[in-house]
């Protein structure tokens, strides 16, 4: 992986984690947030997936993909944490 590769994954990470803000009203963590969550979801869940599936998933649509993916997953988890322990 390169700087150009993970800068491409934060970014839809962050946009994912918007996203999932947006939709998700009641585990949204504010836009600052959603937007921090996603990118290091993001970041986190595109090397990883960049490791696993190696070959299948390259280029630019599998690093908007994996961002994306784990910029949603990680402010949700994070949002579903917020709401649970303000209880």
């Amino acid at each position: 992986m390169d700087l150009t590769s993970l800068l491409i994954q934060l970014v839809s990470g962050a946009v994912g984690g918007s996203a999932a803000g947006a939709a998700a009203k009641n585990y949204s963590l504010g836009a600052v947030g959603n937007a921090i969550a996603g990118a290091v979801g993001g970041g986190i869940a595109g090397q990883l997936i960049g490791t696993m599936a190696g070959q299948m998933i390259e280029g630019w649509v599998g690093h908007v993909a994996g961002g994306a993916v784990g910029g949603i997953v990680l402010t949700l988890i994070a949002g579903v944490i917020r709401n649970m322990t303000s209880k």
